[in-house]
């Protein structure tokens, strides 16, 4: 198959999820290739107006992670020089890089989220005790979460018996976090396609949580497709996937990642814990695993990606 349309893919960017945005780009370009398309590789940088300019692309797929590639700021780069791209626009993206504006909206179509509370950086004695009030009414176990950042980055788990000094804790990523009650269950993780959930992928890492490590090395978690959960929780969780790519508007494809909170006392519900705009595509990623179990192959999903690129 050959065709005349010539596909950007932007990749790598200077942010903390570099490197994953790079394996992903190239296992797109290849398929890209082998679907007759002409592709062309961008490492994204602040020079992205020029680059785009001299590679004159028809459509951009945009294999970016993190910050400025998946947070709604290149989307409106794509959007003001008219050049489609693929995944979600401008308003999703932004949403959905904010972890607690998502849980605030995917509350409102009966999706639970683990109660939190947002700890804010301070010089003073009266921030540093009210932070201690927010940990202190979370409770231990807890997971620390950067607000506006994906793939893991920053997360920790911190178990009843870990010492925790919050006046020592390092701001690496911003003047907010999340302090969120850690809760112990199945890491359930649903790929959405076109608004229409594909499966649901159990995820059990070899180390305390699905952290980065875990993620990105194979060997390191145990993936379960389908999830090994009743019938009725399976499909519990795909509507509940449904309605978070819906009421936050994606578009394309999108990954929902839930926890069963079925250990250890819990209440048996699934809870939020984030919406990926950009999901990722490497050899270890859990879309591609969740759609060859449907009969979709990795090439089917980027071509669906290519054909339905639009400008918001």
């Amino acid at each position: 198959m050959t065709n005349n349309i010539h596909v950007a893919v932007l990749m790598g960017g200077w942010n903390s999820e570099r490197e994953v945005s790079l394996r992903s780009g190239q296992a797109v370009f290849e398929a890209l290739n082998k679907l007759g398309y002409k592709a062309t590789k961008i490492d994204f940088s602040r020079e992205i107006f020029t680059q785009l300019a001299e590679v004159k692309p028809d459509i951009v797929f945009n294999a970016l992670h993190g910050q400025y590639g998946e947070d709604g700021r290149v989307q409106g780069v794509l959007d003001i020089l008219q050049i489609p791209y693929t995944h979600s626009g401008i308003v999703a993206s932004a949403i959905c890089m904010d972890k607690v504006l998502t849980r605030k909206i995917c509350t409102t179509v009966g999706v639970k989220s683990p109660h939190y509370e947002i700890l804010k950086k301070g010089l003073g004695d009266k921030q540093d005790a009210q932070n201690k009030e927010k940990i202190f009414a979370v409770g231990k176990p807890f997971v620390i979460k950067p607000i506006h950042e994906g793939s893991s980055i920053g997360v920790e788990v911190i178990l009843q018996n870990t010492q925790f000094d919050f006046t020592k804790y390092e701001w690496k990523y911003g003047d907010e976090i999340i302090v969120e009650k850690y809760l112990a269950g199945q890491e359930i993780q649903v790929a959405v396609m076109d608004g229409k959930a594909l499966g649901a992928i159990e995820v059990r890492p070899h180390g305390l949580f699905y952290d980065y490590k875990c993620k990105y090395t194979a060997g390191m978690t145990d993936y379960i497709m389908p999830a090994e959960i009743s019938a009725e929780k399976y499909a519990e969780v795909l509507d509940l996937a449904e309605r978070c790519h819906s009421v936050v508007g994606c578009r394309g494809v999108s990954r929902i990642d839930f926890i069963l909170n079925n250990k250890d006392g819990g209440d048996d519900n699934f809870y939020l814990l984030e919406t990926n705009t950009h999901p990722g595509f490497t050899a270890t990623s859990l879309v591609p695993k969740i759609a060859k179990h449907v009969g979709i192959s990795f090439e089917e999903i980027v071509e669906f990606l290519v054909k339905n690129a639009r400008c918001e």
